[in-house]
C-alpha cells in the first residue's frame, strides 16, 4: 500500500471525525502531503490544539471499526444534490468540467476527489500516525475569500518510521537556522522594517562576505565578467522581458518617478541582456561570461515566509553564459562541475539531480528545445552522474538541470541551476556575427550555483547545527588570558594570528575564566587559546578545539601552522 493513499485516506478518516464532533462544518479540502496529509474546515466554533487529542482518539475508534471507503460515479447533477449543503464541495464541482465524479463514502461521511484511497481502515496502524498542528488558511489561497481551519497530521506506515520522523524533526528544532541565528547574532527581523526582509548584523555579514569573496575568486578564475545592475528598472523592460506578464502575482507594484513607472527587479536577467546587446558581438568574443550578486526582490504571502530559506529580498549568484550552438555542450559539462566543485567544497557530498524537460507551454522553437534537452542529458551521461528526469516539469523558456543538496539531516534543498532561456534570446533579438558574417542567434544558459546567498546560510547553518567550520566562521579564535599579567602575551599571539589573516578576539573582560570558556562553546568558536604562566614560559598555548574540549599545550607556532592549514584547505 502506497503511503501517499494511507495519508489520503487518513484526512478523509479526520473530516468524518470532525464532522462527529463538530455538527454543521462544511468541507474544504484534504489532499496527502510530504509526510502527511491536512484538511480544511469551516468550523461551527473556534478550535485549539488541545482540541487535537480529542479528534485523534476519534480518528482512532474509527480505524478500528473497520471503516470501509465505497467508490461511487455520480453525474454532476447527483453530485450537486448531493454536496447542496456543502457550498465549498458545490463550488468545486461547478467548477469542473466532467461530466462524472468519484466520491469516496466512508461511514457517514462522503467526499469527491480522484482517489485512490484503502479499502477499508484496518490497512492503516493507529500508531503510526499524529495530528500535529492548527493552522490558518485563506480559501482557493485568496485573502478575498473566507478563512479557513488547516489541520495537519503526519503519517506513515509504521509506528517506527513516526518515531524516527519526530526524532529528526526534533534534531531539526534543534538546528533551527532562525534561533541560531539570533543566539550566534548573526541576521534579525524587526517589524518595522518589514517581514521577509533579513538585517545582517556584523558576525552574519562577515559570513557574507567569506562566501562573495569565494565566489568571485573562484568565478575570476574562469574567465566570468563582473556586472553590477540596478535595484530597479523602468516598467517598460519587465513588459519587454515577459515578467510582468507571466510573473504578475509575484511582483511588487510599479514605483512612480517623474511621471514613468519603474519596478524592483524581480531578476538581473534582462540587465545582463542588455550588457550583450550594448555592441555587436563576434563569434570570437563567445563563449562570453556574465554574472553578479544580484539583489532581487519578490513577493511572498506572510504565511510561507521562513527565516532566510523564504524572503522577500534576497541576493543571488547569477551568471548568463553566451555561447555558440556547438559550444552549450561544453559549458554545460563545465557548470555542472564547477557547481559540485563548489557545494563539495562547503561540506555537501551527497546530491539529486533533476532534469526538467518541455512543459505544454512554451516558447522558442521545438528544434531548440530537443537540441538543449538532449545536450543537458549527454552532459549528464558523460559525467557519469545518477539524475531523474522531471517530464514536462521546465519552464517556458527551456529545459534544465537542478542540482538539490542533502543536508546533514537528510532533507533536500535547491542549489544549482543550468537553465537555458530561448525567451530573452527572442525578445531581445540577441545575435552575433559567424564566421561567414552572418548574423546568428546564440544560445544563452542562465545559472546559479549556490542560488540564494540567504537560502543557502540558512541551510548551511542548520546543515553544521551553527558549527561552521573554520574558514567560513566569522570569529575563528578566542584568546583567553587566565589574569591580567597574561595580556601582554596575549597581544603578542594577536599579533602573530592578524599576520596569519585569523579572525580573533582577545577576551579580556572582567569574567572568570571558566565563564569566558562557557561563552565561547555557547557562540561555536572553533578554537580557544587559554594563557597563563606556563604558557608564557613555553612559548605555548593551551587549545580547546570546539566539540573536543581541551586538546592541550601546544607550541604557538605548531598550532599556527596547523589551523593555516587547516584554513587553506577549506576543511569541512
Amino acid at each position: 500500500m502506497k503511503i501517499e493513499t494511507i495519508r489520503h485516506s487518513l484526512s478523509h478518516i479526520m473530516a468524518l471525525a470532525v464532522q462527529e464532533l463538530f455538527p454543521g462544518t462544511k468541507f474544504g479540502i484534504g489532499p496527502a502531503i510530504e509526510n502527511g496529509f491536512y484538511y480544511d474546515f469551516d468550523l461551527p466554533v473556534s478550535i485549539t490544539l488541545n482540541d487535537l487529542p480529542k479528534i485523534e482518539k476519534k480518528m482512532k475508534k474509527i480505524i478500528k471499526g473497520n471503516l470501509l471507503f465505497k467508490k461511487e460515479k455520480l453525474k454532476i447533477t447527483e453530485a450537486k444534490k448531493l454536496f447542496k449543503s456543502q457550498p465549498y464541495k458545490l463550488e468545486l464541482i461547478k467548477e469542473l468540467k466532467d461530466k462524472q465524479i468519484n466520491t469516496y463514502q466512508s461511514g457517514k461521511f462522503t467526499d469527491f476527489c480522484k482517489g485512490p484511497h484503502v479499502k477499508s481502515t484496518k490497512e492503516i496502524s493507529i500508531d503510526a500516525f499524529k495530528l500535529t498542528k492548527i493552522a490558518g488558511a485563506y480559501w482557493k489561497g485568496s485573502e478575498e475569500k473566507t478563512m479557513l481551519t488547516r489541520i495537519y497530521g503526519t503519517a506513515f506506515q509504521t509506528k517506527k518510521e513516526l518515531d524516527d520522523f519526530f526524532t529528526a524533526k526534533k534534531e531539526a528544532e534543534k538546528r533551527d537556522h532562525r534561533v541560531l541565528g539570533q543566539k550566534l547574532e548573526l541576521f534579525m527581523f524587526d517589524e518595522e522594517v518589514g517581514a521577509g526582509l533579513p538585517i545582517w548584523m556584523p558576525k552574519g555579514t562577515i559570513i557574507r562576505k567569506i562566501i562573495k569573496d569565494y565566489l568571485y575568486e573562484e568565478l575570476t578564475k574562469e574567465g566570468y565578467n563582473w556586472l553590477w545592475t540596478p535595484h530597479i528598472g523602468h516598467l517598460n523592460l519587465w513588459k519587454k522581458s515577459g515578467h510582468w506578464n507571466f510573473y504578475k502575482e509575484s511582483l511588487y507594484s510599479p514605483i512612480k518617478i517623474d511621471e514613468e513607472e519603474y519596478l524592483l527587479k524581480p531578476m538581473n536577467c534582462p540587465f545582463h541582456v542588455k550588457v550583450y546587446n550594448s555592441k555587436i558581438r563576434s563569434y570570437r568574443d563567445l563563449p562570453l561570461y556574465f554574472t553578479e550578486f544580484g539583489t532581487v526582490y519578490r513577493y511572498e504571502r506572510s504565511g510561507v515566509l521562513h527565516g532566510l530559506t523564504r524572503v522577500r529580498g534576497f541576493t543571488q549568484d547569477d551568471a548568463h553564459i553566451i555561447c555558440e550552438p556547438d559550444q552549450i555542450a561544453k559549458e554545460v559539462a563545465k557548470i555542472v562541475k564547477h557547481g559540485l566543485k563548489m557545494l563539495k567544497s562547503f561540506g555537501f557530498k551527497d546530491f539529486n539531480i533533476y532534469l526538467s524537460t518541455r512543459p505544454e507551454k512554451y516558447t522558442g522553437s521545438l528544434k531548440d528545445w530537443q537540441k538543449a534537452t538532449n545536450t543537458l542529458k549527454y552532459v549528464l551521461g558523460k559525467l557519469k552522474l545518477k539524475y531523474q528526469i522531471d517530464s514536462g516539469g521546465g519552464v517556458f523558456y527551456g529545459p534544465k538541470i537542478d542540482i538539490k543538496i542533502k543536508d546533514s539531516l537528510g532533507r533536500e534543498w535547491q542549489c544549482t541551476t543550468i537553465q537555458f532561456d530561448f525567451n530573452l534570446l527572442e525578445r531581445f533579438k540577441m545575435t552575433y556575427i559567424d564566421k561567414k558574417g552572418k548574423k546568428k542567434k546564440p544560445y544563452m544558459i542562465h545559472r546559479a550555483l549556490l542560488g540564494s546567498l540567504e537560502r543557502f546560510i540558512g541551510v548551511l547553518l542548520e546543515h553544521y547545527a551553527g558549527n561552521l567550520p573554520l574558514w567560513l566562521s566569522p570569529e575563528q579564535i578566542w584568546v583567553i588570558p587566565i589574569g591580567s599579567r597574561h595580556l601582554k602575551y596575549a597581544k603578542e599571539i594577536s599579533n602573530k594570528l592578524q599576520n596569519a589573516s585569523f579572525r580573533f578576539k582577545i577576551k579580556d573582560e572582567n569574567e572568570t575564566v571558566s565563564r569566558k570558556i562557557r561563552d565561547g562553546e555557547l557562540q561555536k568558536i572553533p578554537y580557544l587559546l587559554v594563557v597563563g604562566d606556563k604558557e608564557i614560559t613555553s612559548k605555548s598555548v593551551r587549545v580547546r578545539k570546539r566539540g573536543k574540549g581541551d586538546i592541550g599545550l601546544i607550541k604557538l607556532t605548531k598550532f599556527i601552522n596547523k589551523a593555516t592549514m587547516e584554513l587553506e584547505k577549506r576543511s569541512n
